[in-house]
């Protein structure tokens, strides 16, 4: 047992503890204090070591715990990709226990949130150190029980029993899927051990199926197309800061295994599978942004939005493979590595964003972004992190949200050397769909901060808005300045991120502290590079020149006059621009396709004093064409199946006799 991997153990032991003290004093008034302030101990210290490991380049480690299945125990490895997730998933539990600090204290039922907190981060640690599939799959399941019952705390709020319901069930086919795969990669005799289904062969046919179920299993969990649906569900069920660790953190838990299993113990990949990959990512991307789009419910919008991210991922991913299969090790490490900033990107400003929506939700009670409005002014300091939140996610410079997607984008026009046609074809067109998803998530969160903070209030609520609690502020200004030191100082981050792809791709990227200015150059100068912190001062100059000339050559002269009201004289608020308004021209490009939208107009005749309207009808394809019917299909068998209690003795016992008499058929065919 070796020092590193020790140490997170004894942090999980820690989480594990601080659940049992949770669930002993839930009822004091301290409980949350106490609670909070453990696990934002102990995920700094799990932090710490995660990043000791990474930036050391430390040697793989192992330990074996005498529990689980008899004759295997329990594995637990720490490696580089390990180290990085690890980082990640702590990061980001410290985070949300910062903010839990103030955000619990306006919780109703804390006890029912404090004992399953630290055994949710407890969960998500375990799956990244687990070495073998039954732990694997054991701690997946913690993992999932314990949201599960974060998302049904507030389990008497409208929909939010058919949330954790709809969850549930994902979790459960998720879960599922994953055991499928880990059944055929331990097949033949190879073993439940990872190190056994490292060194094992695979056969292609075995490998696309196992591939197949990964998507299923960790794309559940992830959130990707078709597999979605329980995401915008669960997500504003939950309290802010599970749902920002939900989306910020266990979505990266499930790429995570997917990385794992798919890039390392699967074996050499196909540029097939890097196809497949690519395409349900770029697909992914298109659509969660666009649903996102079309949102009113602004912690809906942000789950959307972490569709539209994940898809990104594993856009990169495929690349990656595709690269990998081809033996262009450089363009597949570059891929690699910039699906991994991605993932570290998203955890830091989806989780602010999170934050921002339940300090707005605090204040004002509401997520309706049609009821709110104006909080610029009675929220300056949450608005403001907001903002940074809303400017990195859409991809701007200087922040972090720009670095990784520039990065992403850089290795799709490596495609060219390719020597698939398909993919020389496919690469660029999921590129297309990428771009377009950059730009669409840059309207999406205009319309966000724009419908929230900026303009009038537009109910009592948002007009008696206050500032939030400390703690909650420095949360969130913690991860803005996550977001902006990456942004400008992305060659660090790159620099750090290169264990991990030479031990999983066995290619790493240029050494970027090598360059001057702190530029990034991920193939060579003569391609692309890119300086953050020089566009950043560049930025800062034309701002404060322009600020100069406005003031010092501008009328000294100051004019008041009424804002304008859309040709209305009374400055009321519903003559502002609403969410469903901003996103009319979207709906009405995209719409038809993606939501079957219609609108309808009601205009009275004249004469008739009845005000008009225009309703729009949409739909969610998905839900209605795969998920609509296998409930009712399942409904029927149950249905159907309930007859079954009610038989005679005389019944059961011919049809335990009809049973018994095939399966002896079967088995005689097959032997």
């Amino acid at each position: 047992m070796t020092p590193a991997v020790d140490q997170q153990i004894w942090c999980v032991a820690a989480l594990l503890g601080t659940t049992l003290l949770a669930l002993a004093t839930n009822r004091s008034r301290k409980s949350t204090a106490i609670v909070y302030g453990a696990t934002l101990a102990v995920s700094l210290i799990a932090l710490a070591g995660a990043l000791l490991s990474l930036v050391t380049h430390a040697d793989a480690t192992e330990m074996v715990l005498p529990i689980g299945l008899p004759w295997l125990g329990s594995h637990f490895r720490l490696d580089a990709l390990a180290a990085f997730f690890l980082a990640v998933v702590n990061l980001g539990g410290a985070a949300a226990s910062l903010y839990g600090l103030g955000y619990g204290s306006h919780e109703s039922a804390p006890h029912r949130i404090l004992p399953f907190f630290p055994a949710f981060l407890a969960g998500m640690n375990l799956v990244v150190l687990a070495d073998d599939a039954f732990t694997y799959l054991l701690c997946w399941e913690f993992m999932s029980l314990a949201s599960w019952a974060l998302v049904m705390a507030h389990h008497r709020e409208a929909d939010n029993a058919r949330a954790g319901y709809v969850y549930l069930v994902m979790a459960s086919f998720g879960t599922l899927a994953l055991l499928l795969a880990f059944g055929l990669l331990s097949g033949g005799g190879v073993g439940y051990g990872f190190a056994a289904m490292r060194s094992a062969h695979h056969t292609p046919s075995q490998a696309a199926l196992v591939l197949a179920l990964m998507l299923l299993g960790a794309g559940s969990k992830a959130g990707l197309v078709p597999l979605h649906v329980w995401l915008p569900l669960a997500h504003p069920a939950a309290p802010s800061h599970v749902s920002a660790l939900m989306s910020g953190v266990m979505t990266k838990v499930a790429i995570y295994g997917f990385v794992r299993v798919v890039f390392d113990l699967l074996g050499p990949p196909s540029w097939s599978a890097g196809v497949v990959v690519l395409v349900l990512g770029g697909a992914t991307a298109v659509m969660g942004i666009l649903y996102a789009l079309m949102e009113n419910d602004l912690k809906r919008l942000l789950a959307y939005s972490t569709i539209e991210n994940v898809g990104v991922i594993f856009a990169s991913l495929g690349l990656a493979l595709a690269f990998q299969a081809n033996g262009l090790g450089v363009a597949a490490a570059l891929a690699f590595t910039a699906a991994l900033f991605h993932v570290l990107n998203h955890s830091f400003f989806k989780s602010l964003l999170f934050f921002g929506a339940g300090a707005v939700l605090t204040s004002t009670g509401e997520r309706d972004m049609e009821k709110l409005g104006g909080l610029i002014h009675r929220m300056p300091l949450t608005s403001f992190a907001f903002l940074v939140g809303c400017v990195a996610i859409s991809a701007l410079p200087p922040f972090n949200g720009f670095v990784s997607e520039w990065l992403i984008f850089q290795a799709v026009l490596q495609s060219p050397n390719l020597p698939q046609w398909s993919l020389k074809i496919m690469v660029p067109a999921v590129g297309a769909l990428l771009a377009l998803a950059a730009a669409l998530a840059a309207a999406c969160f205009v319309k966000a901060f724009g419908v929230t903070f900026l303009g009038r209030a537009r109910s009592p609520v948002a007009a008696a808005a206050g500032e939030v609690d400390r703690y909650s502020l420095a949360a969130m200004y913690s991860l803005a300045a996550l977001c902006f030191l990456a942004g400008i100082l992305p060659g660090l981050v790159i620099d750090a991120l290169s264990p991990v792809a030479q031990a999983i791709i066995g290619h790493r990227m240029p050494v970027q502290a090598n360059d001057p200015w702190l530029s990034i150059v991920p193939i060579a100068e003569s391609r692309s590079s890119y300086n953050g912190l020089l566009v950043f001062v560049f930025i800062t100059v034309a701002a404060s020149l322009a600020i100069y000339f406005i003031h010092r050559f501008a009328s000294r002269a100051i004019r008041r006059g009424p804002a304008w009201g859309c040709g209305f004289d009374d400055p009321t608020p519903a003559a502002q621009y609403s969410g469903a308004s901003f996103a009319q021209p979207i709906r009405r490009v995209f719409g038809t396709l993606a939501f079957r939208a219609r609108e309808h107009v009601d205009m009275p005749p004249p004469g008739d004093l009845r005000p008009a309207r225009l309703t729009v009808d949409m739909h969610d394809l998905v839900w209605e064409q795969l998920y609509t019917p296998v409930n009712k299909a399942v409904w029927f068998a149950a249905d159907r199946l309930n007859q079954l209690q009610f038989l005679t003795i005389r019944r059961y016992l011919s049809l335990v006799f009809a049973t018994l008499v095939t399966l002896l058929l079967v088995l005689a065919i097959w032997s």
